[in-house]
């Protein structure tokens, strides 16, 4: 199964619930990224709870998206990612780039206020 992504804004923010496995032979995520930034989106959190499987590539795809967002002046965060997503940041040192969030709601909450 390759990767799912459902796609849903809360506020300023994009929430894209992603699911399946992140590999090398999909490019899913940053098409729609790319596409987001290009519709002016600058805030995205990416919740990877059912995310089953991550390859090297998968992990570039990460970085990737990571980076087009920072440049453009953006922030990506991490959502309850599942325990082999978790295992394989925190191997790879990943876990001290992205921002992990246990629960969405301090997130959406700053989303829902005037202003922001």
């Amino acid at each position: 199964m390759s990767v799912l992504l459902t796609t849903r804004e809360v506020g300023e923010v994009v929430l894209l619930d992603i699911s399946g496995r992140l590999t090398v032979s999909d490019n899913t995520l940053r098409n729609a990224i790319s596409q987001l930034l290009k519709a002016g989106k600058r805030q995205f959190v990416l919740k990877m709870n059912d995310v089953s499987y991550v390859d090297s590539c998968g992990l570039g795809e990460l970085v990737s998206v990571y980076i087009s967002v920072t440049n453009s002046g953006g922030t990506v965060k991490l959502l309850t990612p599942s325990e082999k997503v978790r295992a394989l940041l925190t191997l790879t040192k990943l876990d001290s780039v992205f921002d992990i969030l246990e629960n969405a709601r301090p997130f959406t909450m700053k989303a829902n206020l005037p202003g922001s």
